[in-house]
């Protein structure tokens, strides 16, 4: 979340930033809820030194008349004390749950705008595929090539569920191990994370794990979900720590599965593996000095961007608007590769990386230390790959035109193959 002080003090900007992303978030009454509260603490103070005084008057050499009635003061001060206590908490609790709306300050240069109509590409890598036949999307290929099976997913746990199988396996793993040298080399330590976390490390990142717009699965009676993504795992790892400012700059990168309710998700781009119940990421976290932030996420960047060159997929990379950015977002970048088989060639999202400033720091209070005291850190999150969007990228750009498809030579020493051939008849 913001500072409190920050947005009373800059009030319209805060009002403006909220405006500008589309939400709904009462700037106004979190001023309030900020002065009310001040004043209930200034009041509680006043109470005990109240009390303190009326302490130190009892120790004195007293008549019994003078004693009786400091006894009654204190009893009525203990009193106005238990009250104002409760009067704060709930104040506290009040302002806390009014400034958790208020999303996280977008940067000066992110274009304002709704949708993901309005982001702006700033970079592009290679150009769109041209085949001299008509090319298949990658559900076609999937069954054809005999590697992705919906139907029976369908069957056995519902619909945006896949099974990968024969070489698909292996595309997966080696997509996986592919991405895992290439943060190693840049000095990412490697996680394995839980699927599952508790709903209040859930609430600290910034995900909403209840109610009908929540995309996040709960786990009934237990206050915890399955995760959308390790960034929700690799950003409660800190969380209710101080880091020394020396270990800082920390890079993680996080393997999981992720779990998307996807409510509402329909369409053509919501086709085939594009968005679906479960898959495997591997997810770039980094916990970094306020000065050094802007620095790692253009790191975080250029890794995103090192990894699909490596495949030789083109992509482009967009400056996301203020509406897409999500609250705990400062700014954030989106790779999207070339899908051939997406309504005829379109670009799709693949990665995304996010710095979210000191806003999830704050929730989870994660701060670092150093010789003039305690300070929020900044934290920062990327998509390494995510391999079922990776995986259609792959087929439907590496397309031959007997059905088969050529693995990119990155690729070809991790899966230990060149070609999937073509299995069934298209």
């Amino acid at each position: 979340m913001l500072d409190y002080r920050f947005i009373v003090e800059n009030l319209d900007a805060v009002k403006a930033n909220v405006k500008n992303r589309f939400m709904s978030a009462d700037a106004d009454k979190v001023a309030a809820l900020f002065h009310k509260r001040t004043a209930l603490v200034t009041g509680m103070q006043d109470l005990q030194r109240k009390r303190n005084e009326n302490a130190a008057a009892m120790k004195g050499k007293l008549d019994a008349e003078t004693r009786a009635k400091l006894i009654e003061e204190g009893k009525r001060i203990k009193e106005e004390i238990a009250g104002g206590e409760e009067n704060l908490r709930a104040a506290e609790l009040d302002l806390a749950a009014e400034a958790k709306k208020i999303p996280n300050m977008a940067h000066p240069d992110a274009p304002v705008g709704k949708e993901d109509k309005d982001n702006l590409e700033v970079g592009r890598q290679g150009e769109p595929k041209k085949f001299d036949f008509e090319p298949k999307d990658h559900v076609q290929l999937g069954a054809a090539l005999d590697i992705i099976d919906f139907d029976t997913a369908t069957k056995v746990s519902g619909t945006k569920f896949y099974y990968l199988k024969n070489e698909g396996v292996f595309l997966e793993l080696g997509l996986v191990r592919y991405a895992l040298d290439i943060l190693q080399k840049r000095g990412f330590t490697p996680f394995i994370t839980p699927d599952i976390a508790k709903e209040e490390i859930l609430e600290g990142i910034g995900f909403n794990p209840r109610g009908a717009e929540s995309n996040i699965y709960t786990i009934e009676g237990e206050q915890s979900c399955l995760i959308g993504t390790a960034e929700i795992s690799l950003g409660g790892y800190y969380s209710g720590e101080i880091i020394a400012k020396e270990r800082l700059p920390i890079k993680m990168a996080g393997l999981s599965h992720c779990f998307r309710r996807e409510a509402g998700a329909a369409g053509q781009f919501s086709k085939g593996l594009y968005r679906v119940h479960q898959f495997t990421k591997l997810e770039m976290f980094a916990y970094t000095l306020p000065s050094e932030s802007d620095a790692m996420h253009n790191e975080l960047r250029k890794v995103e961007e090192e990894i699909f060159a490596g495949l030789g997929i083109p992509f482009r990379v967009v400056d996301t608007c203020t509406g897409d950015l999500g609250s705990p977002a400062y700014r954030k970048w989106d790779l999207e590769a070339w899908m051939p088989g997406r309504n005829g060639g379109e670009w799709g999202e693949v990665t995304s990386t996010s710095n979210c400033t000191d806003y999830q720091a704050r929730r989870l209070n994660i701060r670092y230390k150093d010789e003039t005291g305690n300070h929020f850190v900044h934290m920062l999150n990327g998509t390494a790959i995510a391999v079922s969007r990776a995986i259609i990228a792959i087929l439907e750009n590496f397309q031959q035109a007997d059905g088969s498809v050529r693995l990119p030579a990155a690729l070809v020493p991790y899966c230990g193959f060149e070609f999937i051939t073509l299995k069934k008849a298209v």
